[in-house]
């Protein structure tokens, strides 16, 4: 099935955002490089501001369908292998969109409405992790979600903007143990 004009410019947006920052973004750069014609990418998104949160949203459709599965670990240690999994992909396939994703978030500390779309993203992996959780014994497990998405962040941002290649695996699980107490 062809993608629709839509989810083309978003997509080309977020490659764009992933491998040159928001300085590469623009609507006609955009048209470019999904091979739109000229003025496409202005018809859905009349606004820089309309283009960024439509880029949010589709980042959170496109990871939601990388995610969404059901998934029930048995136990602690290997909630911290699907943990490990989500941050290899997330930095190694997925890493444009996850560094578009950088990008945005440093946009959303002064733009209100940008940070309402990066937060939909953030309730949608809170969502993805809650059961999980719950399912190896965590008593809180909304706050236990906190925690260990603030870690996997951190462990992002890390591998991306500094290239660390650390294994992530103790520090995941230190982070799971503290969350199930």
């Amino acid at each position: 099935m062809m993608a629709t004009t839509r989810a083309r410019a978003l997509d080309a947006a977020i490659e764009l955002l992933g491998t040159g920052g928001l300085r590469a973004l623009s609507h006609a750069r955009v048209d470019e490089r999904a091979g739109l014609a000229k003025g496409s990418t202005s018809n859905h998104f009349r606004t820089r501001a309309a283009l960024l949160a439509g880029v949010a949203d589709r980042m959170a459709e496109l990871e939601l369908a990388a995610f969404n599965r059901p998934v029930a670990p048995a136990s602690a240690d290997e909630l911290v292998e699907i943990l490990a999994g989500m941050l290899e992909f997330v930095t190694g396939a997925n890493r444009t969109l996850t560094t578009a994703r950088l990008v945005l978030f440093m946009e959303a500390s002064h733009d209100e409405a940008l940070r309402t779309a990066v937060s939909r993203g953030h309730g949608a992996m809170r969502s993805w992790l809650v059961p999980m959780l719950a399912g190896v014994g965590a008593r809180e497990p909304w706050a236990a979600a906190d925690l260990v998405i603030a870690c996997c962040e951190g462990l992002i941002l890390h591998r991306v903007a500094r290239g660390d290649p650390t294994d992530a695996r103790p520090t995941l699980r230190r982070v799971v143990r503290a969350a199930l107490t």
